[in-house]
């Protein structure tokens, strides 16, 4: 018994300094922008190293100097990814029900080929959707970036629902169409309800994949439309000189909107999982 709870606490005491040391290894590059965008940078000539410079907030006014469009960007890019997890959301809840509830051969290889086309590299359609993009006039236009980036979610979604809506009993649902509803109904006041923490859930993780993606946006747009992740480039192009602080703090305000939103709903988050059993 004895030895039994000494490998408990050595196991728990494993498990803590990974999870310490993980944890270590992605704070440091944010600590060390964080501090840079205060103008706290490392002094190398210094014997230790050291941080050198006084705080300051003036980088972050330099922003708008540096890059003159950032916060119409910000806006932008807040926009797109808010109306891209919506329309991906509700185009993949659809579709996961319908996958969900049906019954065929070919079910199980439908539903992992959403998750094959949910890992495709961004490369592999890109330039297709660039294309398709630019005969339906939509390329460089905010509907034009929104459907994209919903179409690029909309796979993980669907897989990610599909696994939470077949776990779902369907007395509930032939009781409401015993008593009359019809199927947006069922849908709206059955279905939604009860896998109401997963579908937030993956809206959550859907808005933070769009905030940061970066190819897509890159090839459909030419200037007229740019997220922060786009916009972000600027800062580190041969063309122009470095100014590490300000980049700094750029990207510093880029993580304010995913932060708050992390914030907010931390505890749909804990709720979330990936968890899509047999698929027979």
């Amino acid at each position: 018994m004895s030895s039994r709870r000494a490998l408990r606490r050595r196991d728990a005491v494993v498990r803590i300094l990974l999870l310490f040391g993980a944890l270590v290894g992605f704070l440091l590059p944010l600590l060390w922008t964080a501090l840079a965008s205060f103008g706290l940078l490392p002094d190398n000539a210094a014997r230790p190293p050291s941080l050198k410079g006084p705080i300051t907030l003036d980088h972050f006014l330099e922003i708008g100097v540096a890059e003159p469009t950032f916060w119409q960007e910000l806006i932008t890019s807040t926009g797109a990814a808010a109306c891209a997890t919506v329309v991906a959301i509700v185009c993949s809840f659809l579709a996961a029900f319908g996958l969900a509830r049906s019954r065929f051969a070919g079910k199980p290889l439908l539903t992992e080929g959403f998750l094959v086309l949910a890992s495709l590299p961004a490369m592999a359609y890109v330039i297709p959707l660039s294309d398709l993009m630019r005969r339906a006039h939509l390329a460089d236009t905010f509907i034009g970036v929104v459907l994209t980036e919903a179409a690029v979610m909309a796979p993980l979604a669907v897989y990610v629902l599909h696994g939470a809506l077949r776990q779902l009993s369907a007395e509930w649902e032939e009781a409401a169409v015993l008593d009359g509803a019809g199927l947006f109904r069922v849908l709206s006041e059955v279905v939604l309800p009860l896998s109401a923490p997963s579908v937030a859930a993956t809206a959550i993780v859907l808005f933070v994949l769009a905030w940061n993606l970066l190819l897509v946006p890159l090839v459909l747009t030419s200037g007229e439309i740019k997220t922060v992740p786009v916009a972000m480039m600027d800062f580190f192009t041969f063309e122009r000189e470095l100014d590490w602080p300000t980049a700094a703090a750029a990207l510093v305000v880029s993580l304010v909107p995913v932060a708050i939103l992390g914030g907010i709903f931390h505890r749909v988050l804990e709720r979330f999982t990936l968890d899509v059993g047999h698929t027979a």
